[in-house]
């Protein structure tokens, strides 16, 4: 029997080798770089032209391009991160010889009744959120404004929101929280270093932003890369990017513009103690969830696939 290896050592098995998480580094860049927009652009092109204006060509372009935001462009953004979810899974699977599932969790798989206690947890954080910067100002998903007119191009922009966001946000925690994680992990067998790493690469990967913004996303990295830690898999970090973002998008359709939150570059300082307080907040409450739950966060049999064992 395998000694109990928590979430981000789970891929140093017997049959490890370093060249392992390297190769698997390398294509999870590359599926994220290139692999996943391919396909993401084959799905775009149907899309066009199931619905577009004018000449096929520049209605592509302008949807790749997010500016304007158009519903085809949103669903290409979406279907792409999801990808990920299936492609760390065969990366972890292929290259390690490692079930796919312990990217869920230790378990392995998801832990159905863990996951709903933490998304219930997640609303609370991101309602705690919303109402600060409601009463003290500040925030940039406000529920100030006018309502934005109905329209057809609103209704489907809502159903790619309400329909895929959520794995979007499952593809980015499958990424960075899950594959690039548990790689880091066996390449240093240092957790504490495997979260830094990934929380930077997770800030970093959303592109230009000034300072407070960039700290906004790192510090949801931390977060969410010691949630992982602590109760050994993504179910918790997944509830609350996936209420982030349906907030985030749902606020903006219906009382801001979305091309403005989806390619959003810049924040004040006064954002950034709202997003501390929510993260704050959410990592006591996850905490004290697992405990009640006797959550393990190691896991409890062997981690290599049965064709791997003898490796």
């Amino acid at each position: 029997m395998e000694e109990p290896r928590s979430y981000p050592l789970v891929l140093r098995t017997a049959a490890y080798r370093w060249l392992q998480p390297a190769t698997g580094i390398v294509l999870a860049v590359l599926t994220f770089a290139l692999f996943a927009p391919l396909i993401g652009q084959a799905v775009l092109a149907v899309a066009i032209a199931v619905d577009h204006d004018g000449a096929f060509a520049p209605a592509f372009n302008e949807a790749l391009d997010l500016d304007p935001v158009t519903w085809q462009g949103l669903l290409y953004l979406n279907l792409l991160l999801a990808f990920l979810v299936p492609a760390t899974w065969a990366i972890v699977r292929l290259v390690h010889g490692v079930s796919g599932k312990f990217l869920m969790s230790v378990k392995p798989g998801i832990r159905w009744r863990f996951f709903w206690a933490c998304a219930g947890l997640a609303l609370v954080a991101v309602a705690l959120q919303l109402t600060l910067g409601a009463i003290l100002g500040g925030d940039q998903n406000s529920l100030s404004g006018s309502a934005n007119k109905a329209t057809g191009t609103l209704l489907a922009m809502g159903l790619v929101v309400l329909l895929t966001t959520p794995f979007q946000a499952m593809g980015e925690e499958f990424l960075f929280r899950g594959y690039l994680m548990q790689a880091f992990g066996a390449l240093t067998r240092r957790p504490w270093v495997a979260v830094l790493l990934t929380s930077l690469l997770f800030a970093l990967a959303h592109g230009v932003q000034n300072a407070p913004l960039f700290l906004d996303r790192l510090s949801f990295g931390l977060m969410a890369g010691y949630v992982v830690v602590r109760t050994g898999g993504l179910e918790a970090g997944i509830a609350l990017h996936v209420w982030n973002n349906l907030f985030a998008f749902g606020l903006a359709l219906g009382l801001g513009d979305i091309t403005e939150t989806l390619n959003v570059e810049e924040t004040s300082w006064a954002n950034l103690p709202l997003s501390l307080v929510q993260n704050g907040s959410y990592l006591l409450l996850v905490v004290w969830l697992a405990h009640r739950m006797r959550i393990t966060p190691v896991t409890d049999r062997p981690v290599l696939l049965p064709a791997q064992a003898s490796v």
